[in-house]
């Protein structure tokens, strides 16, 4: 079952985590807001806004991408089934949370395999009572597992929107497309692809800057075009949405992204600029701080 992953032994559990090494999931949760992460993410967190002080837009504008996605699929699509692979630690406004609030019989398995995002992810299985949500701990590179578990929760004789949110760009080309064809053929006609992925098409200095800090660190960081991206979806079947695929903050925008409360000025002061990221309101985005494509594409 997938709900099994967190019945793991907590000492295995602590075992498979490394602290040493940044992994990205804790530095997205870094840029976030969360409180989930090592001195290792911080570090790397932080080498990357040194590179590029207005990244920050690129995580929460991929964020709220999401939450808009979700939020269209529901309202305007009826679709009531996610499948949320790369699935990062419990935040603000999981899918779920968009789905449900919406259409509460709603369906989501969330798929991930750092081991810190198991620990917390009974945060991602608060369902409604009307709806279901399951975890799976799975790699990303074993679609075949990641479909046999899944299918446990949702029903692939109907629609299900497949996420792959800025997780692509972690997987080098020989398997990141097999991959995408593989989960996305197991789909029934009238589902959805969700996808958004880091390019150096947009503002190419900043975004190679925040690469060699990462790859540095040891991470595959793979930075594609509008048409590689656009191939992820060709390759699937799946026709893409309007308005295609563009940058993140382009993408529908409703406007309405959330804004941060903010503390006492003598308390923000008195942080550095990784601390800061938190309370920095992105509403002021422009198209020279913005490094991610992200489209919508429906299953033919």
């Amino acid at each position: 079952m997938p709900g099994d992953a967190l019945s793991q032994d907590p000492a295995e559990l602590r075992r498979r985590i490394d602290s040493s090494k940044a992994h990205p999931a804790r530095v997205y949760d870094v840029f976030l807001g969360g409180k989930d992460h090592y001195a290792a993410d911080l570090d790397a967190a932080a080498a990357g806004l040194a590179a590029n002080p207005r990244g920050y837009l690129d995580v929460r504008h991929n964020r709220d991408f999401l939450r808009r996605a979700v939020a269209t699929l529901v309202r305007e699509d009826g679709i009531r089934q996610f499948l949320d692979i790369g699935t990062g630690l419990p935040t603000a406004e999981n899918v779920h949370q968009i789905a449900q609030r919406v259409a509460p019989a709603s369906r989501v398995v969330y798929v991930d395999n750092d081991p810190v995002v198991l620990a917390h992810a009974r945060a991602l299985l608060t369902s409604g009572p009307e709806g279901r949500t399951d975890y799976i701990d799975a790699d990303l590179r074993n679609p075949a597992r990641i479909l046999e578990q899944a299918a446990e929760t949702l029903d692939f004789d109907r629609p299900v929107a497949l996420c792959l949110v800025a997780v692509l760009h972690f997987v080098e080309d020989d398997e990141a497309y097999p991959i995408v064809r593989e989960l996305a053929g197991a789909l029934p006609a009238g589902s959805r692809l969700v996808l958004s992925h880091l390019t150096e098409d947009l503002n190419p200095e900043n975004v190679r800057a925040v690469q060699r800090t990462y790859t540095e660190r040891g991470f595959t960081f793979v930075l594609r075009s509008r048409k590689d991206v656009e191939r992820f979806f060709a390759d699937s079947g799946a026709a893409l949405a309007a308005p295609g695929v563009v940058p993140v903050h382009r993408w529908r925008p409703d406007h309405a992204a959330p804004v941060p409360e903010q503390p006492e000025e003598a308390y923000l002061d008195s942080l550095d600029a990784i601390e800061r990221v938190r309370y920095q309101d992105i509403n002021d985005v422009t198209d020279a701080d913005i490094n991610v494509y992200g489209g919508l594409g429906v299953k033919a």
